[in-house]
C-alpha cells in the first residue's frame, strides 16, 4: 500500500471510528442513565413500602400508648425517628446526619434515603427516615455489560471500517497503478535514446574537435536532465520492492562526483558555487539512495536558482546542507511539497517527485530533514544522519 493510500485510509478510519464511538457513547450513556434510574425507582418503591410499614407500627404503638413494645426495622433497611426539632428519638445506626426534609428521596454517601413527614405525630415523631445501601452491584453489572458491548462493537466496526476504507481508496489505487504503468512504459522507452545520446556526446568530445562547444554543452545539459528524470522515475517505480545494499559510503567523494555531474548546469546559469566539505564522513547507506538524495537537492537548487545566483554546499560529520539564492517557497506550502507530484513552483518543469523521493529516503534511514525558505530569498535544506 502506497503512503498516500495509507494516509487516506487512516484518515477515513479515524473519522469513521470517532463518529461511531461518539454515537455509541451517547447511546450507552442514555441507556446507562435509564437503567440506573430504573434501579433507583425500584429501591424507592421498596423504601416507600418499608416507610409505610414503620408508620403503621408507630400508629399501633401510639394507640396502645406502650413504648415498651418492639419497633421492628427489617434488614437491609435502617431507620431514624426525629421529632419536630429534628432531634433523634430512635435510631438503628450511629453517626446520624441531619435529614434533608426538603426532599422525599436523596442520596447520602452510599445510601438512598427516604424521608416521610408524619401527620399526625405518633409518639412525638415528626419525621421518619428510612435508608438502604444503593444497589451498586447491579449498577456495576450494567457498566461491565456496556464496556463489553463497546469493546465488541468497536472491533466489529473497525473491521467494517477497514473494508469500507479499502473500497473508498480503490479508485485512488487504480489511478496510481495506471500512472505507475505509464511511468514504467515511459522509462523503458526513454532509456535507450538517452544512453545513446550521452555515449555519443562523450565520444565526440573525446575523439573529435567540435567547434560548436556551446551547443554541445546545451545538448549535454538536456541529456543529463533527461537521464536524471529517467533515474528518478525508475527509482520511484522500483523503490518499493528494491533490495538495498547498505555500504559504508564516503560522502565527500559522492558529493564531489555529483557536483561534477551538475557542473555544466551550474556553469550555464552562471551560478557561483561555494563548497565546505569535511573529510572522512562515512554514512551507512545504499549508494543509489545517496545519489537520488543528493541529486534531487542539487537539481532543485540549480533549477530554482537565479541567473548568476549562489549555491552553497556544506557537509560536516553528521549532516549536509544545500543552500540556494533562488525564488524560494511559500511558507504555506512547506508541508505539502514533500507529497508525491507536488511542485514548489509550477512555472518550472518537473514531475514533482524529487522532494517526495528525498522525503522517502530520509524516512527509510531515520534521518532528520529540515527545510527553511523565504520567497525571493532562497531555500536551505539540511539533512542530518
Amino acid at each position: 500500500m502506497y503512503p498516500s493510500e495509507k494516509r487516506s485510509l487512516y484518515r477515513f478510519l479515524i473519522i469513521y471510528l470517532l463518529s461511531t464511538f461518539i454515537l455509541f457513547a451517547l447511546g450507552a450513556y442514555i441507556f446507562y442513565t435509564y437503567e440506573k434510574h430504573h434501579i433507583f425507582d425500584q429501591q424507592k418503591q421498596l423504601l416507600n413500602t418499608q416507610g409505610l410499614k414503620l408508620r403503621h407500627q408507630l400508629m399501633i404503638l401510639h394507640k396502645k400508648l406502650d413504648t415498651q413494645l418492639p419497633f421492628v426495622v427489617n434488614k437491609p433497611y435502617q431507620s431514624v425517628l426525629f421529632d419536630i426539632d429534628k432531634k433523634v428519638i430512635f435510631a438503628t445506626y450511629d453517626e446520624i446526619q441531619e435529614p434533608n426534609i426538603s426532599k422525599q428521596y436523596y442520596i447520602q454517601d452510599t445510601y438512598l434515603v427516604h424521608i416521610a413527614v408524619m401527620d399526625p405525630y405518633y409518639l412525638g415523631v415528626a419525621y421518619l427516615l428510612v435508608r438502604t445501601l444503593i444497589n451498586q452491584e447491579k449498577i456495576n453489572d450494567i457498566r461491565l455489560k456496556i464496556l463489553l458491548f463497546m469493546f465488541v462493537a468497536g472491533w466489529f466496526f473497525l473491521i467494517i471500517g477497514y473494508f469500507l476504507g479499502k473500497i473508498f481508496i480503490s479508485p485512488m489505487r487504480k489511478s496510481i497503478e495506471m500512472m505507475n504503468h505509464f511511468i514504467q512504459d515511459t522509462t523503458h522507452e526513454l532509456n535507450t535514446p538517452i544512453s545513446t545520446i550521452l555515449t555519443n556526446l562523450e565520444l565526440i568530445e573525446t575523439l573529435y574537435k567540435c567547434p560548436a562547444k556551446k551547443e554541445m554543452k546545451r545538448i549535454e545539459i538536456a541529456s543529463k536532465t533527461l537521464s536524471r528524470i529517467y533515474d528518478d522515475l525508475t527509482y520511484l517505480r522500483l523503490n518499493y520492492n528494491s533490495n538495498k545494499e547498505i555500504i559504508a559510503l564516503d560522502m565527500l567523494l559522492l558529493i564531489q562526483e555529483r557536483l561534477l555531474y551538475f557542473s555544466a548546469s551550474i556553469e550555464s546559469k552562471g551560478i557561483e558555487l561555494e563548497q565546505s566539505l569535511e573529510e572522512g564522513v562515512i554514512v551507512e547507506i545504499d549508494r543509489d539512495d545517496a545519489i537520488r538524495l543528493i541529486d534531487n537537492l542539487l537539481s532543485n537548487a540549480i533549477k530554482y536558482n537565479q541567473i548568476g545566483g549562489n549555491l552553497s554546499v556544506k557537509m560536516w560529520h553528521n549532516g549536509v546542507s544545500i543552500k540556494d539564492s533562488g525564488i524560494g517557497i511559500d511558507p504555506k506550502r512547506l508541508k505539502s511539497i514533500f507529497e508525491r507530484f507536488q511542485r514548489a513552483n509550477k512555472s518550472e518543469g518537473g514531475f514533482g517527485i524529487g522532494l517526495y523521493i528525498v522525503d522517502q529516503i530520509v524516512q527509510s534511514y531515520s534521518f532528520v530533514l529540515d527545510i527553511k525558505s523565504k520567497l525571493q530569498e532562497g531555500t536551505t535544506v539540511i539533512i542530518r544522519w
